[in-house]
């Protein structure tokens, strides 16, 4: 089974037959599992890629390697729960 979801599989050839990930681009939705956050790809700068959280705020940057690109299940999943944390929290 590839790491690589189908729907990216067509833009990367054989690297997706290889299992390579493709590195995120600026608006991909990605998952830091160095620090187990969610956020959107915004720009790069110099090895490092600039990530904001979903619901907004501070940029933060980390390496490519750290970052898997989210599927659109799992970014739903990500927007509800964080819309429910928002709501329990009352803001």
């Amino acid at each position: 089974m590839s790491a690589v979801p189908p729907e990216n599989q067509e833009s990367l050839g054989a690297d997706a037959a290889l299992g390579h990930r493709r590195a995120p681009g600026v608006g991909d939705a990605v998952h830091d599992m160095r620090r187990d956050r969610y956020g959107r790809v915004m720009g790069r700068e110099g090895p490092y890629v600039q990530v904001r959280p979903l619901a907004g705020g501070r940029e933060w940057d980390v390496s490519p390697e750290q970052l898997r690109i989210l599927d659109q299940d799992e970014l739903l999943r990500v927007l509800v729960a964080e819309a429910n944390a928002r709501s329990r929290r009352g803001s």
